[in-house]
């Protein structure tokens, strides 16, 4: 009897010294496993780097959303126009969602302008929740390197281009189809080694 008492004494008071540590361990396994997911998604899809998180869009066609032209708004030819889809096809566009408020836009404002000059495709701005006189007084600044100006005052295109914020620029393919997108600015970074590079694929690839 006294060996048998012994013997539950010794594994009852040997129990609650391994539940703590266990414990621990059971709390901690959700976290890192979290953890470790988490990183996987962001080095392995991302690389670390927002300018290269995947758009569901390339390769599928721009969306088919008219934008209005911003009023007052005046070029070589006259008034500039608001985006008809259909200027998507025929020729490589890039497009540019921007904002007068947005302070990276400010910075890369100069860099489209220089882009502007190539005439073997198309800029077109997307003007992104703006007032139509501060968007004006942008383009004044800088210059106005687009052909085509949409407003998308409600914030309505930009949810189906899936822009994350401003400023991010498309390249759009002949055909009217989405082949690459810039999350952030232009820089002069990334303007020659990225964005000119994926132009030049576009203008190659005749789609």
């Amino acid at each position: 009897m006294s060996d048998h008492t012994t013997s539950e004494s010794a594994i009852s008071s040997a129990a609650p010294q391994r539940r703590p540590w266990l414990r621990v361990v059971l709390m901690a396994l959700p976290l890192a496993s979290f953890a470790a997911l988490a990183a996987l998604f962001w080095f392995g899809l991302h690389d670390g780097d927002p300018s290269r998180i995947p758009s569901a869009l390339i390769g599928h066609p721009a969306p088919q959303t008219a934008l209005p032209r911003l009023e007052g708004l005046v070029g070589n030819d006259g008034q500039v126009p608001g985006l008809d889809p259909a200027a998507l096809k025929g020729k490589v566009s890039v497009v540019n969602v921007w904002a007068s408020w947005c302070v990276p836009c400010h910075d890369e404002a100069p860099l489209l302008t220089a882009l502007g000059q190539d005439k073997r495709l198309q800029l077109i701005g997307i003007n992104y929740k703006d007032s139509a006189d501060n968007a004006r007084r942008f383009l004044g600044r800088y210059g106005n390197p687009f052909g085509i100006v949409g407003v998308d005052d409600n914030g309505r295109a930009a949810i189906e281009w899936g822009v994350y914020g401003v400023p991010e620029t498309f390249i759009v393919g002949r055909t009217g189809t989405i082949l690459f997108k810039l999350v952030g600015p232009v820089t002069p970074d990334n303007i020659d080694t990225v964005l000119r590079a994926e132009i030049d694929k576009a203008l190659k690839a005749g789609s």
